[in-house]
């Protein structure tokens, strides 16, 4: 039988074990795939210089034909490790209009959705700053 999931992968050279690994990481993994690099501010406010993307917080797309986008994140899809920026639409041949999934690393944090306890914890807020 087969390991489905391993640590190493990520060590090596060969594309099929590094999209091996990506595939079948687990969620607590993928979870720290979707980090996205923070702005200038955000790193000095922070002292951190990249932070997992969540929905509600506002980013700029940074590479790709919506370059330059400023939005709010509307999905973070866990699956396929792509996210959905309000203004990153497409309109389909059908008519209704489709989100166009972003890679998280061609984007940059402008501001935290700071709703969850948590999240303000993880980054290194007491219960003073909230």
């Amino acid at each position: 039988m087969k390991i489905k999931w391993s640590p190493h992968w990520k060590e090596s050279r060969k594309p099929s074990k590094q999209r091996k690994y990506r595939w079948n990481a687990p969620l607590h993994i993928r979870h720290k795939m979707l980090a996205v690099h923070m702005s200038k501010e955000l790193r000095v406010q922070y002292k951190k210089r990249s932070f997992p993307v969540r929905k509600g917080d506002k980013v700029k797309i940074m590479r790709g034909d919506y370059k330059g986008t400023i939005g709010e994140v509307q999905l973070v899809n866990m699956k396929d490790l792509k996210i959905n920026v309000k203004g990153a639409e497409e309109k389909t041949k059908a008519g209704p209009v489709r989100f166009y999934p972003v890679e998280p690393s061609n984007v940059m944090l402008i501001s935290l959705n700071l709703g969850d306890k948590e999240r303000a914890k993880a980054l290194g807020m007491g219960k003073k700053n909230v």
